[in-house]
């Protein structure tokens, strides 16, 4: 009697991005969450990009350089931005689709309206556009020691979740926050809307040596939403927030009106 054919399931590749750049403690806590799910490939900018949301480079030449940063890990340090990144590691690094796209873990918030600024968030979707499931990470300290112990457990809870979903969703994209502090004051997970919240900005104005007036933007994060449904609501009770996004922007409420209301 023949044996039967023993298949072995090929590994799922992973790539990992940032905004905060390759050197960033961030991005290493999210490929030591992740190790052992698959193949991980890192292609992250070789400098901070935070706050550059989905710029791509158009100006001038893009290069990468391979890093011996992550052990085993191939990797990659580019000179553009996040969503540079993405398409560089598609087209020249795995020359394929990866099976997930993760971004992170962000030095800082991404929730509400940073989600339209952030670097980190904008990679993530530039895989979504390419039909990768994508996630993006951010742990709300911005500090350079942060304790990432926690945002680690749930990054890797939620890539595991991602990648044995039955979902079809073709565009899948996560915005995921972790709150500050100890892992046991975390009460677990909540699927959320993004909060109305934005910042009361102003410029602070100053002048150099030479006289000559430069500023800097200064601001208040203000949340206007009081819903329970929120990611502001979540992270503020010690949950970690799950937001779905998508890049279609299209307000649909308002198409409707503008079709039955304006007459040309």
């Amino acid at each position: 009697m023949a044996k039967a054919k023993i298949v072995k399931k090929k590994k799922p590749i992973i790539l990992i991005t940032n905004d905060d750049s390759v050197n960033a403690p961030g991005i290493h806590a999210l490929v030591e969450a992740v190790k052992g799910l698959g193949k991980v490939i890192v292609v992250a900018p070789d400098k901070p990009q935070s706050g550059m949301g989905h710029a791509i480079t158009i100006g001038h030449p893009l290069r990468l350089q391979k890093v011996n940063m992550f052990g085993d890990v191939e990797a990659y340090a580019c000179s553009g931005t996040p969503v540079d990144c993405v398409k560089l590691a598609v087209d020249k690094v795995i020359h394929d689709k990866p099976d997930i796209c993760i971004s992170g873990i962000n030095h800082g918030a991404n929730h509400s309206i940073n989600v339209i600024y952030s670097g980190t968030m904008s990679a993530a979707l530039e895989a979504a556009i390419e039909s990768i499931p994508s996630i993006g990470f951010s742990l709300l300290d911005l500090s350079i020691e942060a304790d990432f112990t926690a945002a680690k457990k749930y990054a890797r809870l939620i890539v595991e979740q991602v990648l044995n979903s039955k979902l079809k969703e073709k565009h899948l994209c996560l915005n995921v926050n972790i709150p500050k502090g100890d892992e046991k004051m975390i009460k677990g997970v909540k699927v959320c809307r993004q909060a109305y919240a934005k910042y009361e900005e102003e410029f602070d104005e100053r002048k150099d040596p030479h006289g000559r007036r430069y500023y800097w933007l200064t601001g208040e994060f203000i949340n206007f939403d009081k819903g329970r449904d929120t990611d502001v609501w979540a992270l503020e009770h010690n949950y970690v927030s799950v937001v779905p996004v998508q890049f279609d922007l299209t307000n649909y409420e308002l198409k409707k009106k503008l079709e039955t209301n304006w007459k040309f």
